[in-house]
């Protein structure tokens, strides 16, 4: 969006996701990154982690590249508690509309649901930032990524 000169506000974001997945395949994002993922395992890396998982087809193409070795952890928060966050944020403030319309365009046009319904992983993101990294902690440690939430 920089590059195309695209001011960052909600509408033009989600209009920018779609079209470029519309062009070049809803998994092309997994495409990009999935070069780096091959440098950092060839230098020895066997615990990586991928933030923003958003569509059914990029997980599929995940699960086809690295079969076995897949892991998804789904952070849900409760509505209630999204609509309160999401009007106090600094960037990108929504109001509880925006927030159902944005939730229903990602379920529609992006996918994004299927990888969050079928999640080894869940997360509830209801306390503060704090209670967070703890429940990360734990479920990383569950799901031996890590030898002890210590270590995480």
């Amino acid at each position: 969006m920089d590059e195309a000169g695209i001011e960052k506000t909600w509408d033009n974001q989600q209009q920018f996701r779609e079209e470029i997945r519309r062009r070049e395949g809803k998994d092309f994002v997994i495409k990009r990154v999935i070069k780096n993922v091959r440098d950092l395992i060839n230098a020895g890396q066997n615990k990586i982690v991928l933030d923003g998982l958003y569509t059914l087809s990029e997980y599929k193409f995940l699960k086809h590249e690295f079969p076995g070795q897949v892991v998804v952890i789904a952070i849900v928060t409760p509505k209630h508690l999204r609509y309160q966050r999401m009007v106090k944020r600094i960037e990108r403030p929504m109001q509880r509309h925006e927030v159902d319309q944005r939730d229903w365009s990602e379920i529609e046009n992006l996918e994004k649901g299927g990888p969050i319904a079928i999640a080894d992983y869940f997360v509830i993101n209801d306390g503060n930032l704090d209670q967070l990294y703890q429940k990360i902690d734990a479920v990383t440690h569950d799901a031996h990524f890590c030898k002890s939430p210590e270590q995480c």
